[in-house]
């Protein structure tokens, strides 16, 4: 079973209990207030990652793109690793420190891909929980999202979004505007993730050294937390063996190998193996309860475990959480 309540409290009910906001800062404030204030980079992803399947969950039928961010921030904490490397015997990450001392470990990079992570949370998650918590969701977001350039993208993906759903949740629907209206919601997912990607996530990567993105586009990787042999094989997806594949066409066009921190590149790989996939991944709903409730268990662990600081460092914890350490 889909579980989250044990983490937080259903979306409506949080919302409510605290206020609804008005803002976009308001939103995103309270999206921010659903992590703790552990300054450690590993907690932070993990809860990031079990934020993004409790969206899910909510609304599995129309937020797909949390869905998809759940299993990638997840994924994300193998790029970290080389924090792990770092640690005082508390497990404590000093990330200004680390990144002082350890540049043989390209921690630098390392950083860059936790910070994406983190500016992907604060620029996408709050959207969601304003339109599922709102009476009328989509004008919510019209009257947040209308002056906002930024947002275009995003606004019209919950414009496409919500027009399926209002079909859907029509019982007089035929099967073929049934059909229609899913093309619509799963079109309007790819527009988030498409500004995830152009927006926020290619700016960073212009910014790491060619030693780390060489490494980066080897390891990008992605599963979807499914087990068993016969499985993990149906949904695993690799940009390297994309590269191999399928990326060959394009790439003797370009005269140029793929690469992971090339828009055009990563874009193919992700609407070509990694949606399809997931919307394979989607329909499978036992298979989907399934890998949601690993990363469900994973934050529990987390949360009852957290990092011990020495008394030193009690000022760097309360900037460093606001900060997203």
């Amino acid at each position: 079973m889909r579980t989250r309540e044990e983490l937080i409290p259903p979306p409506h009910e949080l919302v409510h209990r605290n206020g609804v906001p008005e803002t976009i800062a308001e939103w995103k404030a309270l999206g921010e207030g659903l992590l703790t204030e552990q300054p450690c980079a590993f907690h932070r992803n993990i809860e990031i990652s079990s934020r993004y399947a409790w969206l899910y969950t909510f609304l599995p039928e129309y937020f797909k793109w949390a869905g998809m961010a759940a299993f990638a921030s997840h994924h994300v904490r193998l790029a970290l690793f080389p924090f792990r490397l770092d640690t005082d015997r508390t497990g404590y990450v000093d990330i200004p420190h680390s990144l002082r001392r350890q540049k043989a470990l390209l921690l630098a990079d390392v950083n860059t891909i936790r910070e994406t992570n983190n500016a992907i949370f604060d620029d996408i998650f709050w959207a969601h929980l304003a339109y599922g918590t709102a009476e009328d969701g989509i004008e919510c977001l019209r009257a947040l999202l209308g002056a906002e350039p930024h947002y275009a993208a995003v606004l019209s993906g919950f414009e496409s979004i919500d027009q399926g759903r209002r079909v859907l949740e029509d019982t007089a629907a035929s099967p073929e505007a049934r059909r229609t209206a899913t093309a619509l919601i799963w079109k309007g997912n790819v527009q988030l993730l498409q500004h995830e990607q152009h927006a926020l996530v290619q700016p960073n990567l212009d910014r790491l050294s060619c030693a780390f993105a060489r490494l980066f586009s080897i390891g990008s990787a992605l599963t979807f937390e499914v087990r068993g042999m016969r499985e993990e094989a149906s949904y695993f997806t690799s940009f390297y063996l994309y590269a191999l594949t399928r990326g060959i066409p394009p790439a003797l066009r370009a005269q140029a190998w793929p690469r992971i921190t090339r828009y055009d590149d990563r874009w193919r790989w992700i609407v070509t193996s990694i949606v399809p996939r997931f919307r394979r991944f989607d329909a499978d709903t036992r298979l989907a309860d399934a890998s949601l409730s690993r990363i469900f268990d994973e934050a529990r662990d987390y949360a009852s475990n957290p990092c011990v600081l020495r008394t030193g460092r009690a000022e760097l914890s309360r900037n460093g959480a606001r900060s997203g350490h």
